[in-house]
């Protein structure tokens, strides 16, 4: 698309009044700064304009419509008194009306209005006065609220803490705005074959996050929009706990990827019966969405995180003992450079498996504690004498080789038996953890069956998987026999054992 201007910013004069006579205005300072950090993305000057006038009750000029109709995006900085502003309102309207009648206002899942809050404030307090698009999008926070709930704006003549937060804010607005201006310049040469020709990268759901997180949040956001994803949710998501959870739920859908920042603000907690923060509800529909459809799931957990609010070190705690909460997740613990190695592989596409067919017998890989090697003896003589291949782990050695050798163990394998004997509860939990990440990683044979089989000696949580009798768990506390073993041989097309 062809725009004769890149970017417009509009404000209200009254937020660009210095604190004192030696200083420039925020709003100046944000122009000049995002003027150089954007040219610097870009390698050419970027043009940036705003209305330097002060307007009173003057004709909203027919020069001004004309360069708004013709600029790429439209930076609003919000404060009360931009709400409160006729001429303000009357510039993003008038965008607004002329870029929806071209249908450009959204392309490709990306508003050409951008939303710079200097303080907090509600688009809805304007009432119908602001398009409703503002209401729904994502801001981008220039300011910081302390710990008595008091809004401090990111103004560098507040120190240098609230200077380099300004600085990195205003950078990551750069890269935004510099992707979103490089791929509105390319739309007018890309046809509509070579579009179709070009496989699109997935979409990845960024997890709405407690506050202390949301620069981690903010810095993978950017990374991956460099990278060409697409990153959910990009507009704001509803405080009605009902509608919350219909449009997370229907985001997750478009997504390949569930990405979750725990840190230890327990975060929003939106209107409804329930009562849990949005960081509880978006990590419940993400691991029923990985355990309907496959969804891969990463966690960022860092070692030692705990909170004050109680509700949030209950999540905590649970998310490293409740395997519900953790399915189909990579709970990544280190920091946030290891995070996003994690996210990254879990983007890259596994290698398509190989079409030559494997010959010779079935293989088993049985899963057992060290404790249970002399156990599964007997195990091991039936399936062998069936005609199965049966592989257990290493447990002796140099850690990185044990743990090297179980991994392609399991990836070499027809069938994984998790051998629930002398392991605790725990040991179960980390075993099968592992065994989900392995599942999503690329294998030489499909596997047909992953089987937990109960073994002695008996524990109140081998009765609970005995007593709901779900078909991926073996009962095995009253011995091994045919029977037991019915689900695994049925899988791999064996008769039956002797």
């Amino acid at each position: 698309m062809n725009f004769a201007r890149q970017i417009f910013i509009s404000y209200a004069h009254l937020d660009n009044q210095p604190l004192s006579a030696d200083q420039s205005g925020w709003v100046s300072l944000f122009h000049s700064t995002l003027q150089t950090l954007l040219s610097q993305r870009l390698g050419a000057p970027a043009d940036i304009w705003r209305d330097d006038k002060l307007h009173g009750n003057d004709d909203f000029s027919d020069e001004i419509l004309d360069q708004l109709a013709s600029t790429a995006v439209f930076v609003s900085i919000l404060t009360p008194r931009y709400l409160k502003s006729d001429w303000c309102r009357k510039e993003i309207r008038s965008f607004c009306q002329r870029a929806e009648a071209e249908q450009s206002l959204v392309l490709d899942n990306k508003a050409r209005v951008i939303k710079v809050l200097k303080l907090p404030v509600e688009p809805g307090d304007a009432g119908d006065q602001l398009p409703p698009l503002l209401g729904r999008l994502l801001g981008y926070d220039f300011y910081e609220i302390d710990d008595e709930h008091v809004p401090h704006e990111l103004d560098p003549a507040y120190g240098e803490k609230p200077r380099q937060a300004f600085l990195r804010k205003t950078n990551k607005l750069a890269w935004d705005l510099a992707a979103q201006l490089t791929e509105l310049q390319r739309r007018p040469q890309v046809t509509e074959t070579a579009a179709n020709d070009s496989a699109p990268k997935p979409t990845v759901y960024l997890a709405e996050c407690s506050r202390d997180r949301r620069e981690a949040r903010d810095c993978i956001a950017s990374e991956l929009a460099c990278c060409g994803f697409t990153v959910l949710p990009a507009e704001r998501l509803p405080d009605d706990e009902d509608e919350y959870l219909a449009a997370v739920d229907a985001l997750l859908e478009r997504c390949v990827l569930s990405v979750h920042l725990v840190g230890t603000g327990y975060g929003r907690v939106p209107d409804g019966d329930r009562q849990q923060s949005v960081v509880v509800l978006q990590n419940e529909l993400a691991a029923a969405r990985s355990r309907s459809h496959g969804l891969r799931r990463v966690i960022w957990l860092p070692a030692g995180v705990t909170s004050p609010q109680p509700a949030q070190q209950a999540f905590i705690d649970a998310l490293q003992t409740d395997a519900a909460l953790q399915f189909g997740a990579d709970l990544v613990s280190g920091d946030l450079e290891t995070t996003k190695s994690a996210v990254h592989a879990a983007l890259k596409p596994p290698e398509p498996p190989p079409t030559v067919p494997v010959a010779g017998a079935a293989r088993v890989h049985l899963v057992c504690d060290a404790a249970d090697r002399k156990a599964v003896v007997p195990l091991i003589k039936r399936l062998c004498a069936g005609g199965l291949e049966v592989s257990m782990p290493a447990f002796v050695g140099d850690a990185a080789q044990v743990r090297e050798t179980n991994r392609q163990l399991a990836l070499d394998c027809d069938a994984i038996v998790l051998y629930y004997g002398a392991g605790d509860e725990a040991w179960k939990f980390h075993q099968q953890n592992d065994l989900r990440k392995l599942l999503g990683s690329a294998r030489e044979r499909p596997l047909k069956a992953s089987l937990t089989l109960l073994a002695e000696p008996p524990s109140d949580d081998k009765e609970v998987l005995q007593a709901l009798a779900e078909p991926g768990v073996l009962d095995g506390l009253g011995g091994i026999d045919e029977a037991t073993l019915a689900p695994l041989l049925a899988a791999l097309g064996v008769e039956g054992t002797p």
